[in-house]
């Protein structure tokens, strides 16, 4: 028997009725033993989080810098946390903010690196 390529089994499909393609399915789940529209849902996010990296990141304070009040505001402004707690983040270092979007660590980050802090997205 011929070995039928990927893309002539493709163009087979594509020329079947709908009752057809389910009676394939189902005879392949019954010959394999797999359902193969699990197969390739379960698949496509796997290769989503693959391609795309982490989805939320931690923003950490490495160093205040030189400018530690602007810091403090900042911390302030991001957090809402009162001036002693943001004071500590300051001196201390630390985490700012949990499980944020990757673009939105990215903003707070070129933030706090104008005011001459050092943060690290973890």
């Amino acid at each position: 028997m011929a070995k039928l390529s990927t893309q002539e089994i493709i163009d087979a499909i594509k020329e079947m009725k709908i009752l057809e393609v389910k009676e394939l399915v189902d005879a392949m789940k019954e010959e394999f033993g797999v359902d193969p529209s699990s197969v390739a849902v379960a698949a496509q996010p796997v290769a989503q989080a693959v391609e795309e990296g982490p989805s939320s990141v931690d923003v950490v304070l490495a160093s205040a810098g030189a400018n530690k009040i602007a810091v403090i505001k900042l911390v302030r402004d991001i957090t809402g946390l009162g001036l002693k707690e943001a004071k500590d983040i300051a001196d201390n270092g630390g985490v700012v903010k949990e499980k944020v979007s990757t673009d939105e660590a990215n903003e707070m980050k070129a933030k706090f690196e104008e005011a001459g802090a050092t943060i690290e997205l973890k």
